[in-house]
């Protein structure tokens, strides 16, 4: 098992690099924290639309701490749950500013504690902005992850832990990373190209098809 993992991590080394890439648009770590929250559900493209004109309405945590609701439902709206968004936005920059001084915090269990942070978007922030190793289980790692045979777990906190048994904590982060790129060009969830993929040798998805477009 550790000589095939490590052939799978060398190839998407090979394919995609060793570099720490973010998809979502950010100059702090507080804008980082803003857009996750935002990208849940949505494409990182539209929520890069959309903090463009956003981070410069609001260019300070304090803004998005005193933001009137209605207008920030607006500013989102072509997000998907803009209101449920833009709740939990308001308060994770009230709670930071009033209890963190305005600063992202580090640990997971402050992360958690903040509204609209879950395990995924705190592991975002502990690997983009403080490169703790950390794991981050989106569709991409779930999906392929299962594939792979690295887990044959549904919950993302079950698929996390199952990946911190099997991956090397230097490419946790960087995990994430290539399989989100893998996902979108090779192993896709509906059509994945079989045909194509670098790794269909190594994979243990059973009813995988041969696709050679």
């Amino acid at each position: 098992m550790k000589k095939r993992t490590k052939e799978i991590l060398n190839r998407l080394d090979k394919a995609y690099g060793t570099e720490y890439v973010c998809y979502l648009n950010h100059e702090t770590p507080w804008q980082l924290l803003i857009a996750v929250i935002l990208s849940a559900q949505c494409t990182d493209a539209r929520v890069n639309i959309v903090t463009k004109d956003l981070f410069v309405k609001y260019d300070s945590l304090e803004k998005f701490a005193n933001a009137d609701l209605k207008e920030l439902e607006q500013d989102i709206h072509s997000i998907g749950f803009y209101h449920s968004k833009a709740k939990n936005i308001i308060s994770c920059a009230k709670t930071l500013v009033d209890k963190h001084g305005g600063v992202v915090p580090r640990k997971l269990e402050e992360l958690t504690a903040l509204a609209g942070v879950g395990r995924k978007t705190a592991n975002v922030i502990r690997g983009n902005i403080y490169h703790d190793p950390s794991i981050v289980v989106d569709t991409h790692v779930k999906r392929i992850s299962k594939r792979l045979g690295f887990t044959e777990q549904d919950d993302p906190q079950k698929v996390e832990q199952d990946l911190m048994k099997v991956l090397p904590k230097d490419h946790w982060i960087l995990y994430n990373i290539q399989i989100i790129t893998f996902g979108r060009s090779v192993c896709a969830a509906r059509s994945p190209k079989c045909g194509e993929c670098f790794l269909s040798d190594l994979c243990t998805a059973g009813d995988r098809k041969q696709d050679k477009g």
